[in-house]
């Protein structure tokens, strides 16, 4: 059976695509992200997924890329944001190598930017992030393996920090 060799997952901002691809790099496997693939199977972008139908319809989609993703990919794997809400995409993490990006408020807000194009984060982005984490932060934290901070650090750090935390040795 094939699983992802890491899977990442986080807030919005948290550096999840950017350490992803890095990790892939020096593992010398290949990168995926469920977002894109969402996109791909829509094919509309995630906000426009938000508008025209709605979150419902964007988490079964999500959920479908994420069960397609773990069974099938076998490198690095980064989740969005909301796919831990799911508690069928939490039964598919166990057993997984998760790790869990965690990103101070600062950090995030200076990564995806108070203007990009986060459906959840829209409104008052600060508080919005603030909220989200309040519900999802018990989630990332109940998938992983192993908890990463990101503050301070370079996404060429997060990445070996994720090495070191799976005791991966690179290719």
């Amino acid at each position: 059976m094939t699983a992802p060799l890491v899977v990442l997952v986080g807030p919005p901002g948290a550096g999840k695509s950017t350490v992803g691809r890095l990790l892939a790099e020096r593992l010398d496997v290949t990168f995926r992200d469920t977002d894109q693939d969402i996109e791909l199977l829509a094919g509309k972008p995630i906000p426009e997924i938000f508008i025209d139908e709605g979150e419902p319809h964007f988490r079964a989609l999500e959920l479908r890329a994420v069960e397609a993703a773990a069974a099938t990919h076998d490198g690095v794997l980064a989740l969005g944001g909301g796919a831990v809400m799911a508690e069928p995409t939490r039964e598919l993490l166990r057993g997984l190598p998760v790790v869990f990006l965690e990103v101070a408020l600062g950090d995030a807000v200076k990564r995806v930017g108070l203007d990009a194009p986060r459906p959840l984060l829209a409104v008052n982005p600060r508080a919005a992030w603030r909220e989200l984490m309040e519900a999802r932060r018990p989630l990332y934290l109940e998938v992983a393996t192993a908890v990463v901070h990101t503050e301070g650090r370079s996404p060429e750090q997060v990445a070996d920090a994720v090495l070191e935390a799976l005791e991966l040795k690179t290719a």
